[in-house]
């Protein structure tokens, strides 16, 4: 069986938002159209607490873009975003959520984020999606959304490190390219773990 894995597709990654990805809101219409050929459709989300590591706000002498360790983890430090309770952290209001049969949060824990739908950075602490897909029969996962070069990228190895068939769809992706090229290099990656890209 086949499932939809909609990733961060969350009001602070379109455009206006605290984490804007480039052309983000294009992938809203590619997931309403593809949700109806899914009878089962998986939606993560950033939930985070408002003083999360991953945040550069909460690290005095750094800056957005800035690498640091945390937990042992490197981490990109960002703008605050995807705060729980608040709008930002919202699916897109244009998203077809009525046809999304489960959400799962992510990046929870204030103290190591989470790109993958999975698990957190450190790989130590489950989301419960791979409960979801088990419990649910799926043996093939779709996946789309943002950003292609994080948690669309760690979602897509992880789905494949746990044994799923995996498909990219990339015309849902949009990147962050913090440095050019990264989206294009997530997707050579993906492919040479043994996704298929359409």
């Amino acid at each position: 069986m086949d499932a939809l894995i909609l990733v961060d597709l969350q009001n602070d990654f379109l455009p206006g938002g605290a984490l804007a990805v480039p052309r983000g809101d294009e992938v809203i219409p590619i997931a309403n159209r593809l949700v109806g050929h899914f009878g089962f459709v998986v939606a993560t989300r950033d939930w985070h607490p408002p003083d999360h590591s991953s945040f550069a706000s909460q690290h005095p002498g750094h800056a957005v873009g800035d690498v640091i360790e945390v937990g042992g983890v490197a981490q990109v430090l960002w703008p605050d975003h995807c705060v729980q309770g608040t709008k930002g952290a919202e699916l897109a209001a244009a998203l077809n959520d009525a046809a999304i049969s489960e959400i799962v949060t992510k990046g929870t824990s204030r103290d190591i984020d989470s790109y993958s739908g999975f698990f957190d950075n450190n790989q130590r602490q489950a989301t419960g999606l791979l409960d979801i897909l088990q419990r649910s029969g799926i043996t093939r996962v779709h996946v789309m959304g943002l950003a292609t070069d994080y948690c669309v990228k760690f979602t897509a190895l992880d789905a494949l490190k746990l044994g799923f068939e995996t498909n990219l769809v990339l015309e849902g992706c949009r990147g962050v390219d913090l440095t050019p090229g990264d989206s294009d290099r997530a997707v050579d990656e993906m492919r040479a773990a043994g996704a298929s890209v359409r």
